[in-house]
């Protein structure tokens, strides 16, 4: 396992976010959002980050492609609409250059004198919500596995890509141990591709966050999207560490029944890569 190669524009990384669009996805958060509508919130608001992280003065700086894969009903499909829907993966400045629309919307800040004010933002918005009938993983894991390893093939020498995968329900196409076994072996000189699952969840109970074992997880269901995730790099461990979140050397990128501060640290942890150049 290295996962120490520079990324640069000559050798980017690549993201690719596979989201659960079935029909549990309309269940509310405690937050009162749906899951589709909250996941999707952090989906754009993670790419507007991706954004930022590239940007420098003489512009944005493609050391990322990135890719969305929706899935519901029987299929699986590109998750981003416009002029970024004929193709799954994109250089991140495709990616600024064509959100869907940009809204307005207030978020709560500090006014500084201990109180709160309302302030109003730009958000742009990629990726919109979606909710309806079943959850074909498997499909969504075959169709990731063909895009990254067509990826990797063009890209022998970067930092492998990640896979971060966001559900809420049971696959309904068969069982999807083996092909996410199958899509961790696709790789770059520098790793496997890694991939991490995010259950969200209705259920009450604390969240569990980037275990090192499946003891303790309540249902088979759980215990299996564990397993389907891969161990956290040296790196990430520590990305962890730094907002507080107990993690070992043994941690997988797994989180179960995740509350909302959880959801957005998921993304945030999972898109770190090594060193920009």
């Amino acid at each position: 396992m290295s996962y120490s190669a520079e990324i640069s524009r000559t050798t980017p990384t690549a993201f690719l976010f596979l989201v659960d669009q079935s029909g549990s996805m309309q269940d509310q958060m405690t937050n009162g959002k749906s899951k589709a509508q909250f996941v999707a919130d952090v989906l754009n608001r993670t790419l507007a980050t991706l954004i930022t992280r590239c940007t420098k003065s003489e512009g944005t700086r493609d050391y990322f492609h990135v890719g969305v894969l929706g899935y519901s009903g029987s299929t699986a499909e590109n998750g981003l609409a416009g002029p970024l829907s004929h193709i799954v993966m994109h250089p991140i400045s495709a990616i600024e250059n064509s959100p869907l629309r940009v809204e307005d919307r207030t978020r709560r800040m500090d006014d500084g004198a201990g109180g709160l004010v309302n302030q109003s933002i730009k958000f742009p918005v990629w990726f919109d919500a979606k909710a309806s009938g079943g959850t074909p993983m498997c499909h969504a894991i075959t169709e990731a596995a063909a895009q990254l390893a067509a990826w990797c093939d063009a890209h022998p020498d970067s930092y492998p890509p990640t896979v971060l995968h966001v559900t809420d329900g049971e696959s309904t196409d068969g069982d999807p141990q083996n092909l996410a076994a199958q899509l961790q072996q696709i790789g770059t000189n520098d790793g496997t591709i890694l991939m991490f699952n995010l259950h969200v969840s209705n259920a009450g109970g604390d969240p569990v966050k980037f275990p090192a074992s499946d003891a303790g997880l309540p249902d088979a269901y759980a215990r299996l999207l564990f397993q389907m995730s891969s161990p956290l790099p040296p790196h990430l461990h520590q990305a962890a560490e730094e907002k507080g979140i107990r993690a070992t050397m043994e941690s997988r990128g797994f989180m179960f029944n995740a509350e909302v501060t959880e959801i957005v640290d998921f993304f945030d942890i999972g898109t770190r890569a090594a060193q920009l150049r």
